[in-house]
């Protein structure tokens, strides 16, 4: 071995070292810091994750769960070599997410980027700010009113497919038939197209690659060698994401292609019906403005958008939009089933409302009315929100519970521990509705209940979602008294970014004709 080779391996040595020590010192500073916050003890490498080591995916939950109880109201983690704070406490909540300061998102949120880009979820900065101002009045009061009907519709419709199971004696798992109907109801208001996912969604390709993309999302999150891009660009999965990614962008596409090209010919004179996608078997919605037609309108007085931006809103509101209401519907009908007199009563202010006619439609306004029914899905939301924890990256110091908390780092919000404080939910695992009578709750702490989120970024589509949720389940309890197959204990939950029933939600039907 040559003398110049021998210094260029000493070279390499020595920068490799010099490397490794940057990152031990580094490393140890992190810890002097984050480690004076309680926590699980945290090890090389790994750090706190070892706690999830031979668990299985439904596990995990309450791995999270046992561990926020231990540490309640604030506590830390390590990510591998990156430190987390989690906090479970309304006003250390206040603190991180009431101002415009730390409206980043968590990193867990750049898995998404080559699905959604920098859409309304993603996004952050003077582009958040602008996007969101853009897409507000797209859900206007008159806006929502147009949609009930694509709620009603739909709704109808699930219900249709679950009326040869009711009378039989046989709980049946409605957790497939309300992911339908909601998927059927997203695509027709986000993008006014019909995928008939209720009547043929197996077939669909558009369809079964939006849930490929959000299991294989799902898949990695809970796999922390694959948070990074160069391992996961090589795994096993990324085949099958690239594909699933191409027929959902492809699909998207030419759905805005085709609204633009309809858009134009409105401002032409003339005829305004759209045409239908190439190549598609999908159906089209008449008469009624989409999300995306309000997007495209919107934009042409501003240009603010590119196709490719408004391709990211579009696959943001389905992203959003299709497994969280999937969820509220199905907890809410759950705890219903459990509580037979509270069922009752919903039943009667729904007929007091739409009167004894099953087949009058609801209105928004019928919606409105139904008070009781609203408590109970913010009450199911409370003890069930659809997404148990969400994160945020400081862009300030703070400080918490006497705590250091330094610019960069992650924090983790706990939503479905918040919900569980007793200061403001006495015997918070009970459910009571009446937790949300006006009287009840003016006093209560503006972010001791969060299932929306909260401040500046909180949930754009939150009243889609309260609207989606009041129609289907009136409609559901119009036709059936429920029963459950499964008490609060047995009906375990599965957290996959969502807060999912495990095996579904079963109920005992019985026809109300």
């Amino acid at each position: 071995m040559s003398e110049l080779t021998k210094m260029f391996h000493g070279a390499l040595i020595f920068v490799a070292f010099a490397v490794l020590l940057n990152w031990m010192m580094k490393r140890w500073r992190l810890g002097q810091i984050y480690d004076k916050i309680p926590g699980p003890k945290a090890y090389p490498l790994v750090g706190t994750m070892y706690t999830f080591f031979g668990k299985k995916p439904h596990e995990i939950f309450y791995v999270i769960d046992q561990r926020t109880r231990t540490y309640p109201d604030l506590h830390r983690v390590w990510t591998g070599l990156v430190p987390e704070v989690r906090i479970s406490k309304a006003e250390y909540v206040e603190q991180v997410i009431s101002s415009s300061k730390h409206i980043e998102k968590s990193t867990m949120y750049s898995f998404l980027h080559d699905w959604l880009g920098e859409g309304l979820l993603t996004s952050k900065g003077e582009r958040w700010f602008q996007h969101r101002k853009l897409i507000t009045p797209t859900f206007h009061f008159n806006i929502l009113d147009s949609f009930c009907d694509v709620f009603e519709e739909n709704a109808q419709e699930m219900v249709q497919h679950l009326e040869p199971h009711a009378n039989t004696g046989t709980p049946v798992n409605v957790y497939p038939f309300i992911a339908s109907a909601a998927l059927d109801i997203i695509c027709e208001t986000a993008m006014g197209v019909k995928v008939n996912a209720q009547s043929g969604g197996e077939e669909n390709v558009y369809v079964n690659a939006v849930y490929e993309l959000s299991r294989l999302f799902l898949e990695r999150l809970v796999r922390p060698w694959l948070h990074v891009n160069f391992i996961w660009n090589r795994s096993r999965f990324a085949k099958r994401y690239a594909h699933a990614l191409s027929t959902v962008h492809g699909y998207t596409r030419q759905v805005i292609r085709d609204r633009k090209a309809a858009l134009a010919q409105r401002s032409d004179g003339k005829p305004d019906e759209p045409p239908s996608p190439d190549g598609d078997s999908f159906g089209r919605s008449k008469k009624r403005l989409a999300f995306l037609d309000l997007l495209l309108q919107g934009n042409q007085a501003h240009n603010l958008l590119t196709d490719e931006d408004v391709r990211e809103e579009v696959d943001t509101f389905m992203f959003e939009g299709h497994d969280t209401t999937t969820a509220g519907i199905s907890w809410v009908l759950f705890l219903l089933a459990l509580h037979p007199d509270v069922q009752d009563r919903v039943y009667e202010e729904i007929e007091s409302v739409l009167g004894k006619d099953p087949s009058r439609p609801a209105t928004m306004h019928d919606l409105n009315e139904l008070r009781l029914l609203e408590r109970c899905i913010k009450e199911a939301l409370r003890l069930y929100p659809s997404v148990s924890f969400f994160g945020r990256t400081l862009s300030d110091d703070i400080e918490l519970a006497g705590h250091h908390i330094p610019s960069g780092t992650i924090v983790g919000i706990h939503a479905y521990h918040v919900h569980r404080d007793e200061r403001f939910f006495p015997d918070a695992e009970t459910f009571d509705p009446d937790r949300f009578l006006p009287e009840n709750s003016e006093q209560r702490h503006p972010y001791a209940y969060i299932p929306f989120s909260a401040g500046p970024r909180n949930c754009i589509g939150q009243k889609f979602a309260l609207l989606e949720e009041k129609s289907v389940v009136s409609r559901v309890l119009r036709s059936f008294r429920l029963r459950s197959g499964r008490t609060r204990q047995q009906q375990t939950i599965m957290h996959e970014l969502i807060t999912r029933p495990r095996d579904g939600i079963l109920l005992y039907l019985e026809s109300r004709k």
